[in-house]
């Protein structure tokens, strides 16, 4: 059973994943839908949906390195997201363990999108993990 402070990061990526989906999906920078937001979200949130947005070119150089015979542009949008919170977190955020990292974007991948996500996810992850957590 996790506890709470497990929940709320939880729920603080699921809100990131949130948050850079509404960032794509309208065109806009993460940080003017965080500007536009009546209630500012949990720090964490924050914190990873902007690491994503400021390091986008180092994880999509990253993450193009293992997407096997696929394209940035050819995954799903939401696990192309999912992959990139998570590939943020292994390059800025040491702290994280790989394996909370890892499971709790497949545990995204299961939730938001189709029933090969969460092993693609996992896959793709385990080499990044091998390389920027060496």
């Amino acid at each position: 059973m996790s506890d709470s402070g497990e929940d709320r990061r939880t729920e603080a990526r699921e809100r990131a994943l949130g948050l850079l989906y509404e960032a794509e999906a309208k065109g806009v920078a993460v940080a003017e839908i965080l500007r536009g937001l009546p209630v500012p979200p949990d720090a964490l949130a924050v914190t990873l949906a902007e690491g994503v947005a400021a390091n986008q070119e180092r994880i999509d150089e990253l993450l193009t390195r293992y997407l096997r015979n696929w394209s940035l542009q050819r995954i799903a949008v939401v696990d192309r997201l999912v992959l990139s919170i998570a590939s943020f977190e292994l390059l800025g955020r040491p702290e994280v363990p790989v394996a909370v990292v890892i499971d709790e974007a497949v545990e995204l991948a299961k939730r938001y999108s189709t029933d090969e996500s969460p092993g693609f996810v996992n896959g793709v992850l385990s080499s990044v993990a091998r390389e920027v957590r060496a």
